[in-house]
């Protein structure tokens, strides 16, 4: 049986991203591993744009009752849930931007994170409906942040994966990059992601 992995980049910097020199690693050793298929999106090259109130507006309408624009908005979030539903693991290659997340990546959960589709809404708060799906997030920074008040960017995506149901998250971080320490912790996360990868 196959496991299938969606990995999503999102730095602005392309190749000369650490983030990506993470993603990299994985698909490499993913690649090595009978079983595995890799799937990549990257959220820069093909850049969702903002949401706005048409497109959302447009998942409320009954999909028969659609215009032929409010369609094709829709397919644009359909289209990225059905992506994610035919995976079993979400691979996130996460540079850190301001303290946060890439505005990319910002656009891609806005279009998965649907009402109805990826989670409902009950007297006990949102449920998750996607089941069954586990996520490993690649972080990449210059600083060291990870467990300080200022890594406000771990429990935001914690927070999205976890409303859609998915709870079972790895962290790999590669911390410290501008600080002297990229060759040690990039080699610490490649370490990191190839026992990841072991257990998929």
């Amino acid at each position: 049986m196959t496991t299938r992995a969606l990995v999503l980049t999102a730095s602005i910097l392309g190749e000369k991203g650490q983030s990506i020199a993470l993603a990299e690693h994985f698909r490499t050793r993913a690649a090595e591993r009978e079983g595995l298929a890799v799937t990549h999106r990257d959220l820069v090259a093909e850049a969702l744009p903002h949401l706005e109130a048409s497109e959302l507006g447009a998942w409320q309408v009954p999909a028969e009752e659609r215009s032929a624009e409010q369609r094709a908005l829709a397919e644009r979030s359909d289209a990225l849930i059905h992506e994610l539903l035919d995976h079993d693991v979400l691979v996130l290659a996460v540079p850190l931007y301001n303290l946060g997340i890439p505005s990319q990546l910002k656009a891609w959960f806005d279009r998965v994170l649907r009402a109805g589709e990826t989670f409902r809404y009950t007297e006990s708060g949102p449920k998750g409906l996607v089941e069954g799906k586990r996520a490993v997030i690649l972080a990449a920074r210059g600083g060291q942040y990870a467990g300080t008040e200022l890594d406000s960017q771990t429990p935001h995506l914690k927070g999205m994966l976890g409303l859609m149901g998915i709870t079972e998250v790895d962290v790999v971080f590669a911390e410290g990059l501008n600080m002297g320490k990229r060759d040690a912790a990039i080699e610490e996360a490649r370490q990191a992601i190839d026992a990841l990868v072991a257990r998929l």
